[in-house]
């Protein structure tokens, strides 16, 4: 039963990553080997999503709840059904010690209900979760800019001194 555990600090406030990864909608156009997404259910504390994840000629879905608490910066996912016995997801996002950048910590536990999955897909699953972090960091690249850039910007514009 692969675990799969990282932590990384991103150059992004909290609330902006977190939002990134309850965006479920957005996820097959930036996430390795997400070829689809559908929301069943949403309200604010929680989402129920299908996602098919696909690679070469082996695709399977999969539906999980997302449990949201935002003011904990918490998101937690369980499987509901698919080719898993069981799948969990823990994210955490915390400010950083310099006050501009979230510390991610993620927690993935799962096992497939097919031997034979598990053996053709679990190297698979187990390279996309590894990546996980890194896709989401590029995303927010693409959508919130380079926060070092915006900040040398906003120096090299400051009025000169004479």
């Amino acid at each position: 039963m692969p675990v799969v555990k990282q932590t990384r600090i991103v150059p992004f406030l909290p609330e902006q990553m977190f939002d990134l990864v309850v965006d479920i909608d957005q996820y097959p156009e930036f996430l390795p080997w997400c070829v689809a997404s559908r929301i069943r259910e949403r309200s604010d504390e929680q989402i129920v999503a299908d996602l098919v994840i696909g690679f070469k000629m082996v695709r399977e879905r999969f539906t999980s709840r997302v449990s949201m608490n935002r003011d904990a910066l918490a998101i937690d996912t369980a499987l509901v059904e698919g080719p898993f016995k069981h799948m969990t997801n823990n994210w955490r996002f915390r400010l950083a010690p310099d006050g501009k950048s979230t510390e991610i910590d993620i927690h993935v536990d799962f096992a497939f209900r097919s031997a034979l999955l598990q053996r053709l897909l679990e190297p698979l699953f187990e390279e996309a979760q590894k990546r996980l972090i890194g896709a989401f960091e590029k995303r927010a690249y693409q959508l919130y800019g380079d926060p070092a850039a915006d900040k040398a910007s906003k120096t090299s514009s400051a009025p000169a001194t004479v």
